[in-house]
């Protein structure tokens, strides 16, 4: 016997995962600058507000 399709939940594991990828390009992307600004010898950029 099949299996009753859940499409509710299908949607979010897929959203989900989506999530998570651009999440960690995203996180990949900044590393790459900050070592890029190491190399350079700059500053990081501050957070006072």
């Amino acid at each position: 016997m099949a299996r009753k399709p859940n499409y509710n939940f299908e949607r979010m594991e897929r959203d989900r995962a989506k999530e998570r990828k651009v999440a960690e390009k995203a996180a990949a992307k900044a590393e790459q600058r900050e070592r890029e600004r190491a190399a350079r010898g700059e500053a990081p950029p501050s957070d006072d507000s």
